[in-house]
């Protein structure tokens, strides 16, 4: 096995002491000469630093972890983009990594358990679901957290929201003033922090029109493929149906809201396999507001809930808590806006 360089062996080559290399790797005071020799030395003998040893010396790691449900999602690569502005600006380096599905059940909580190791200064969380386990952890964490979400009260953790629920019924209030009355709400998991706030909105904007005959499905999860099963079931129960009985059918929504942009998607691409057209017959919205509401067709009408403000927020909060440890905790909220496109109009704007 190749023994890795240490760093006695990098002050030996620069013919300086253990100490004045330490101080010129680690960018404390040493003369540019200094400096100039040992950085030489290591490179020279391809010296790696031990990070954990750094961290026990200095007391930080200089590296920030953000975890999410799943990275190939739009949504968290917008989040990702606002938290790397701020955390690089501030000198940090930024560790993404999921916690979704794939990753075990207990993959969040073991992620936070893990802090204890001190991998990490600091962590940005943007958990699917908030439990009392996840809470405890929370409380008990050595590092500071900021959570992208919706948590209790008395969380005690700094936190950026949005009103998901509102965003709903914003969309709802569209469809209804463009004359939609037979109203499908496809939901991901209920279970989930956003999938029951998302139903809430629902079902409060549709409780206020008595003249809306409204319906609610959830698919197995917030994905594509997971939309467009879920939205064919919708569509076409009987899975029979032409297209001509579909179009006719007094059964068959005229409006979709979907709970996210990619369930959304899905649901465009059902309307598609089975001849709806869209926004004729059928108006679709969705909620995030992703980049890919522009590269369908027609164009996705989408809730926006500011994804990447939402990063830049919870990264400035996560610095100003390294700053200063004890400061109260922040709640931050995001307010919605609904970006009006093609697939539930054909007149454009934001409302």
């Amino acid at each position: 096995m190749v023994q890795r360089a240490t760093l006695t062996q990098v002050a030996q080559r620069a013919g300086v002491s253990i100490a004045s290399a330490s101080r010129a790797l680690n960018g404390l005071v040493a003369s540019p000469a200094t400096v100039e020799k040992v950085r030489r030395a290591a490179d020279d003998l391809g010296y790696v630093p031990d990070a954990s040893a750094r961290a026990l010396k200095m007391g930080s790691t200089g590296q920030l972890t953000f975890a999410v449900d799943d990275i190939g999602n739009p949504v968290y690569v917008e989040m990702m983009t606002g938290v790397q502005e701020v955390v690089a600006a501030g000198g940090y380096r930024l560790q993404v990594t999921s916690t979704g599905a794939t990753s075990g059940p207990h993959s969040v909580l073991d992620l936070i358990r893990n802090l204890r190791r001190g991998y990490a200064d600091g962590l940005i969380l943007s958990p699917l679901r908030v439990t009392p386990e996840l809470l405890a952890e929370l409380a008990a964490t050595p590092v500071p957290v900021v959570v992208i979400g919706r948590l209790p009260q008395h969380a005690g953790v700094d936190t950026v929201m949005t009103d998901s629920a509102l965003g709903v019924a914003l969309a709802v209030e569209h469809l209804h003033a463009q004359g939609r009355r037979r109203i499908a709400f496809l939901n991901g998991p209920g279970d989930t922090t956003p999938g029951a706030a998302r139903r809430r909105g629902f079902d409060e904007a549709v409780a206020a029109h008595p003249d809306v005959v409204a319906s609610t499905h959830e698919a197995v999860d917030f994905t594509m493929s997971a939309g467009r099963e879920a939205a064919h079931r919708l569509l076409d129960p009987t899975g029979r149906s032409t297209t001509a009985e579909l179009a006719a059918s007094p059964g068959t929504p005229d409006a979709v809201v979907a709970a996210n942009d990619l369930l959304a998607i899905g649901a465009l691409h059902a309307a598609h396999d089975l001849g709806l057209d869209v926004p004729g017959r059928l108006a679709v919205t969705g909620v995030d507001d992703t980049s890919l509401t522009e590269i369908v067709h027609p164009s996705l009408t989408s809730v926006s809930l500011a994804s990447r403000r939402r990063g830049q927020l919870a990264a400035e909060l996560l610095m100003r808590r390294l700053e200063d440890p004890a400061r109260a905790p922040q709640v931050l909220s995001v307010p919605p806006l609904l970006q009006v496109r093609g697939s539930s109009t054909t007149t454009a704007g934001i409302r």
